[in-house]
């Protein structure tokens, strides 16, 4: 008996010693910079005794945070088995390597926060309410040690409330988030032509008629005549923000460390302050423009004007101005506009909108704040201290560093929250583009080609939401989360830090989180639900990729792993000539059914051959340039995603070279619709061959039959298929000139 005593003694000493050594998972998001686990822990069932130099109004804020949580319970005296709750300051601490570094170090009987500021402090304590929300083992919070900081000083998210409005409620439940996961920068898009949403006292038809439509839905609106109706009008829906309302949510964003970016959006974008102030107009007309006249000395009283009861509501150094997407058709035969460039030696209209951003940035600057701008006020000449917010890939944001200014990364392709995050068919309408939570994680705000001093000058990043197609607030966090949460992890951690493994099992612990504070309330999909490990059927199939003419795509890796619906698409060509796959996946409809086995590959004749374009593609959808089309790589569901290549009102109109003369079966292409961004099917294609690139003779002439009001992300082939020959093989799609539009197209298939 004595021998069994001593057994089960030791075996519980060892269950014990295991229970201690064994590693405790730590949910954290955004992953903390350096995490050190000890072998103890602090008993939650102890009460909290709060000790603390920290001024008496941030004690009452702060504690409003920690009782949030029901695990903990606060004491006024010192009491036996009792734990200490340290908030405490050293502003001569020089360790802190910001003013939002904290360290927070847990022992048995003690938490301690330490900063060298209060909003340090704050991003501690968001810190422990995770440590303890997610806390796997109840009660008991492992003892370690926590040094954190940012990597980025700008950590935004993007709102735009004017194709559809939003509550003030609203807008602080989001605030709420954003201040949980350390985001800093609330980017507020006040202004647009579907509405005016923030009150200006010196102009109110901007908030009696500007702010209001007869159409609830801003899809409606823009298939409408997009008039604006009064605001007693019994149809008119719409809102805006008024004076006090602003001011309260600018409030509760500074109790949470969040700074408010205004937009008001000039020089384009401005179709509803034309409608009802038309005389800023280069028609002088209303429902005629929506660039504003810079030729017109009234077009800057009046931005001076609203800026001046901006700047008295938003107290961020930075000012939004938008600039981008401006048509200057008008300002080429505008009398105004034309004399102002006489006077000012401008040679061309995009200097004169260089010339409209200098004399803006001015007049901010005089007051005290510094101009922000999409990537469009790079035309024509940046203004000196302006700073730039690169949307339209990075290129915006490149050029901008190389000339020293800063700038804050928002890549369409990476951080527009408007785009799918999964199979299309299963997700509510979004305006097109392919972002699921795993290509926001793995994007690096500091481009490669930077060097480290250059990389200073990338103030951050933002995820934004646009909101042509999220009419609803339900909606909107649909697209927002998780997604946020990936965009949240990518600013403040370094990326040595970061794991998509490890975050995609954290991001599932928190989701429940969410949706428990009534986040998330529709239902969510395979691609970002809690089951992000689903297993799909496993189908062996061999496919002799010579002859086999597969329905589906097959994505595949080079480096064995599991591959998805963003890896490399094999959809007959075989994509780069030589490499060997290593996995393969066979998608249906875009879901994963099974693995593949490839026993043969095959490539088809206009890979690496010569290609001359008759027409131009976009310069802001390359793709991978001049060999795009004949490179072998499909492009998948995003347009961004450098495998598409698009055509502004303009054809598709290349010719091929084979090299010599081939016998052909079939040449066919991809294209995509997604009419949110204007992106269209082909009106017509025409598909032609020549033996001497001279004279071509017709194969085929394809007429669209599918609507180019159709919603959704459509992908349709236009090709011929038969028996030819020759050595040039043309290749036109036809754009409708109706509505003009993109075209954009992935591959030209020769066989």
């Amino acid at each position: 008996m004595q021998y069994k005593r001593i057994f089960c003694i030791i075996i519980l000493e060892l269950g014990m010693l295991t229970l201690l050594m064994a590693k405790p998972r730590l949910d954290i998001i955004p992953q903390p910079q350096s995490v050190q686990l000890t072998h103890s822990f602090c008993d939650l069932n102890n009460p909290l005794l709060l000790r603390t130099n920290l001024p008496d109004s941030l004690v009452t804020r702060f504690s409003k945070y920690l009782n949030t949580t029901p695990r903990v319970h606060f004491i006024n005296e010192p009491r036996k088995h009792a734990n200490l709750l340290k908030l405490w300051i050293d502003s001569k601490d020089t360790s802190f390597v910001s003013k939002e570094a904290y360290q927070l170090v847990i022992k048995k009987h003690l938490i301690l926060i330490r900063a060298s500021s209060d909003v340090g402090i704050f991003y501690g304590i968001q810190t422990l309410l995770q440590l303890i929300q997610f806390n796997e083992e109840g009660s008991r919070l492992p003892a370690l040690v926590i040094k954190d900081w940012p990597r980025f000083a700008y950590r935004g998210f993007h709102l735009d409330v004017s194709r559809n409005f939003f509550s003030v409620g609203f807008i602080k439940k989001q605030l709420d988030m954003m201040a949980y996961y350390k985001l800093n920068r609330f980017h507020w898009h006040l202004t647009d032509g579907p509405g005016w949403r923030i009150e200006i006292k010196k102009y109110p038809l901007l908030t009696d008629v500007a702010a209001w439509r007869k159409q609830e839905k801003w899809t409606n609106w823009w298939a409408s005549d997009r008039h604006y109706v009064n605001k007693n009008d019994s149809s008119a829906h719409g809102g805006y923000y008024t004076l006090d309302q602003i001011r309260d949510v600018v409030a509760y964003a500074a109790k949470r460390y969040i700074t408010i970016i205004p937009e008001i959006e000039m020089p384009a974008h401005s179709e509803e302050v034309l409608a009802v102030y038309p005389q800023l107009s280069c028609s002088g007309k209303p429902y005629t423009n929506s660039v504003f006249c810079v030729g017109n000395e009234e077009t800057f009283q009046f931005l001076e004007n609203v800026l001046t009861e901006v700047m008295k509501l938003f107290p961020s150094k930075y000012i939004h101005i938008g600039g981008d997407e401006a048509d200057k058709t008008a300002w080429k035969t505008c009398p105004k506009c034309q004399e102002r460039m006489k006077e000012e030696h401008l040679t061309n209209v995009d200097q004169l909108q260089s010339y409209f951003i200098k004399r803006i940035e001015n007049f901010l600057n005089a007051h005290g704040r510094k101009l922000l701008g999409w990537d469009e006020i790079l035309e024509g000449g940046l203004a000196p201290n302006a700073a730039v917010e690169s949307w339209r890939g990075e290129d915006g944001g490149i050029a901008a560093v190389k000339s020293g200014h800063k700038v804050i990364m928002a890549p369409g392709q990476y951080c527009y929250f408007d785009h799918y995050q999964a199979d299309p068919s299963t997700q509510p309408e979004a305006i097109g583009g392919y972002l699921p939570i795993e290509k926001v994680y793995s994007y690096n705000p500091v481009p490669l080609v930077f060097t480290p001093q250059e990389a200073k000058l990338v103030m951050g990043v933002e995820g934004c939401l646009w909101t042509e197609y999220v009419p609803t607030p339900e909606h909107a966090e649909y697209m927002m989360y998780p997604r946020l949460l990936a965009l949240a992890e990518v600013a403040w951690t370094m990326p040595g830090q970061k794991s998509w493994q490890n975050f995609k099992q954290r991001v599932n612990v928190h989701i429940p989180y969410l949706l428990s504070k009534g986040y998330l309330p529709f239902t969510l999909s395979n691609e970002i639900s809690i089951n992000y490990t689903a297993n799909y059927p496993k189908k062996e199939f061999l496919v002799n990729l010579d002859s086999e003419k597969y329905p589906s795509t097959i994505h595949y890796t080079l480096n064995g792993t599991q591959p998805t619906i963003h890896s490399l698409c094999y959809k007959k060509p075989f994509p780069v000539k030589g490499s060997k796959i290593v996995s393969a996946q066979l998608f249906q409809n875009n879901v994963p059914e099974g693995k593949v086995s490839i026993q043969h590959l095959d490539y088809h004749e206009a890979i690496d051959k010569t290609i001359i374009y008759n027409a131009p593609y976009s310069q802001a959808y390359p793709g991978s340039g001049k060999n795009t089309l004949i490179d072998g790589l499909c492009g998948g569901q995003d347009y961004g995603d450098g495998h598409w290549q698009g055509f502004l009102n303009n054809n598709v109109d290349v010719t091929i070279d084979l090299g010599k003369i081939e016998k052909l079966s079939s040449i066919h292409a991809n294209f995509m619709q997604t009419i949110g961004p204007e992106i269209y099917f082909p009106k017509d294609v025409i598909i032609e061959v020549s033996n001497d690139g001279k004279n071509f003779s017709e194969l085929t002439r394809i007429k669209n039959t599918i609507s180019d009001k159709a919603n959704g992300l459509l992908f349709k082939n236009f090709g011929w298929a038969g028996a030819a020959q020759g050595r040039f093989v043309r290749y036109i799609a036809e754009i409708d000139a109706s509505h003009g539009g993109w075209l954009f197209t992935d591959e030209i298939v020769v066989w």
